[in-house]
């Protein structure tokens, strides 16, 4: 008998361990390993070599149209009803009306944003949207050109991947709608949101931390900058919400922490990467956008196109990254389209402009100049 239950527990054993060879979802070689950090640091990104060659496929820049010689007439004075293209050639404008066709709504085509019995009609609200987006992505060519997105620029491609509301945008979470006999105090935790890389962690993060303008510069630290502080420091809540930008941030990117930091210091810039300073940038940017671009279309948006708290979607590191340490893997999308590298928009006159704060600089890290993507 005992022999017997010596062999039917090996039986066991062997088929448990079979199990778990083959359900277990592990990786397996051959790996790809990049270095981003200093020498000795193990700083490296580490991939499965199918898994990069995956995400390289999914994350293809579409071939420019076909160039056009640039005409005359301008779209402003041939079109009705042109407001943010006016100062560009005829020509130019309907290439990009058609690139914009296949970048957005490729399966819906013009009728999208257009009435096309009257095209200067702007009953519909895409419409209204496109012409704001437009705005948007001139803004990020320009005024982010130096400090995060360099020669590669963005056009409507990057975010949209050919779907007209693109694939990873966020609103407001509200959180649990059941109420018990006691008031919730987790700090947003164990729902397991998305934005968090379904971790333990507060699942409002990106209200907090990018869907606000104007916020404490000092938000996202949450360790003392001195020995021994005499002030009391922030609460491990803080520290929570942080690590969740932070989990955020290496799924919208496909990294790792050391892609950034030096883990063995990670707040200390002097020991950091180029790539955290474009990432500082990065943050502050997508702030710019929600704020400048996106909240002030709530109105412009129909209802069900908002979330359950009435927002509308906002952008994060993901819509554009999708995965990739670099959008579309840094290809040069804006070369071929000069009139999304420039404000082509009627300027407001400077004293209907809102003042502008001064501009906060990140700490330099140590190492080369950061390279434009």
């Amino acid at each position: 008998m005992k022999t017997l239950l010596v062999v039917a527990g090996a039986v066991v054993a062997l088929f448990l361990t079979i199990a778990q060879f083959g359900t277990a979802g592990w990786t397996h070689p051959p790996m790809v390993a990049q270095q981003h950090g200093f020498r000795g640091t193990a700083m490296d990104q580490i991939q499965t070599r199918n898994g990069a060659v995956a995400l390289k496929a999914a994350n293809v820049a579409p071939e420019p149209a076909e160039k056009v010689e640039e005409g005359t007439d301008k779209a402003g004075a041939v079109y009705e009803n042109v407001k943010v293209l006016k100062d560009v050639s005829v020509e130019e404008f309907n290439r990009l009306m058609v690139s914009m066709t296949e970048w957005v709504s490729p399966q819906q085509g013009c009728t999208y944003c257009h009435n096309t019995e009257n095209m200067a009609d702007d009953s519909l609200y895409q419409k209204r949207v496109a012409r704001r987006m437009l705005e948007m992505t001139q803004h990020i060519n320009t005024t982010w050109k130096e400090k995060h997105v360099g020669e590669a620029g963005v056009t409507c491609y990057t975010c949209h991947r050919g779907q007209p509301v693109p694939q990873h945008v966020w609103f407001e979470n509200p959180g649990p709608t059941a109420r018990s006999g006691f008031r919730e105090r987790n700090n947003g935790q164990n729902l397991a949101s998305p934005s968090v890389g379904l971790a333990s962690l507060p699942y409002d993060t990106l209200t907090e931390f990018l869907g606000k303008k104007d916020v404490d510069e000092n938000l996202i630290r949450v360790n003392a900058t001195t020995a021994l502080p005499e002030s009391r420091g922030k609460p491990i809540q803080a520290a929570e919400k942080t690590y969740g930008l932070m989990i955020h941030m290496s799924q919208g990117l496909g990294v790792n922490c050391t892609y950034c930091h030096n883990t063995r210091a990670i707040s200390q810039w002097s020991q950091s990467t180029p790539q955290r300073t474009l990432a500082w940038h990065g943050i502050r940017m997508v702030r710019d956008l929600n704020g400048d671009y996106m909240k002030p279309l709530t109105s412009t948006f129909p209802a069900n196109r908002l979330g359950p708290t009435g927002d509308v979607p906002k952008v994060n590191c993901t819509t554009c990254h999708n995965g990739q340490n670099k959008p579309l893997a840094g290809a040069h999308v804006v070369e071929a389209y000069p009139e999304l590298t420039r404000v082509t928009a009627v300027e407001t006159p400077a004293a209907e402009q809102p003042p502008q704060p001064a501009p906060v600089q990140p700490p330099a890290p140590a190492g080369t100049p950061t390279p434009p993507r």
